[in-house]
């Protein structure tokens, strides 16, 4: 049963005002080990909840009451402020750039993640995405990310077709095997691919993993 890297469970509070994917959601959680502490369906509540509860985690619908806008979004935009340690993993229905670009401006480059609604379907790998932002990773749904590469062009341009794909697939949190793989390439080539991008994007060159979070979060925001 996956567990956090510390191999304990997590401590997580849920905020999604439609009860039928709240409970949803928490069946989830619970199934892969994790400890719900407290499941909201307010903004209101979900920041009196994290700082009640202190949790490892804040997972969080992105519209809800009292509002019924961004409510929740910008609760943990808020909470993020308060607490920049506290990892937030954001739930969307669809594809919103203005909410995709608030997260990534939480601060730091680690610790976030958006995904569609959608992706809770596939519950391994939403267990992994709530494992990975709890860990301090950077987690951004391969749909978000085509949309929004889709919409901002203009960084692009000074990449090639093959380094556009080499960023896609880095954006969806593949490692440099695992691109290697899906483009039938060595990875000393994806190794090539990813320094001419950092290049290119006016990153330095850098083996660090966050390097490679830098330019996803600078397509992302243009």
């Amino acid at each position: 049963m996956p567990l956090n890297p510390a191999g304990t469970p997590l401590r997580v509070v849920l905020a999604e005002d439609s009860a039928l994917m709240r409970d949803g959601v928490v069946g989830v959680l619970t199934r892969f080990g994790h400890q719900v502490l407290a499941a909201v369906g307010d903004a209101e509540a979900l920041v009196t909840a994290v700082h009640t509860h202190r949790p490892d985690i804040v997972v969080s619908d992105v519209r809800m009451p009292p509002g019924h806008g961004d409510d929740g979004l910008r609760a943990a935009v808020a909470l993020r402020r308060d607490l920049p340690d506290l990892p937030v993993l954001v739930l969307s229905q669809y594809v919103e750039q203005s909410y995709a670009t608030h997260l990534l401006d939480l601060g730091g480059d680690s610790g976030v993640g958006y995904l569609l609604k959608d992706r809770i379907s596939a519950v391994t790998e939403f267990a992994d995405a709530v494992t990975e932002v709890a860990a301090g990773g950077t987690v951004i749904d391969p749909e978000v990310v085509r949309q929004l590469l889709r919409r901002r062009q203009d960084p692009l341009q000074r990449l090639t077709p093959r380094e556009r794909e080499v960023l896609g697939l880095m954006a969806e949190g593949r490692s440099n095997t695992a691109i290697a793989r899906a483009l039938f390439v060595t990875e000393a080539a994806v190794n090539k691919h990813i320094g001419s991008i950092l290049q290119k994007l006016d990153l330095p060159v850098d083996s660090t993993v966050h390097r490679r979070v830098l330019a996803v979060l600078t397509y992302l925001r243009g």
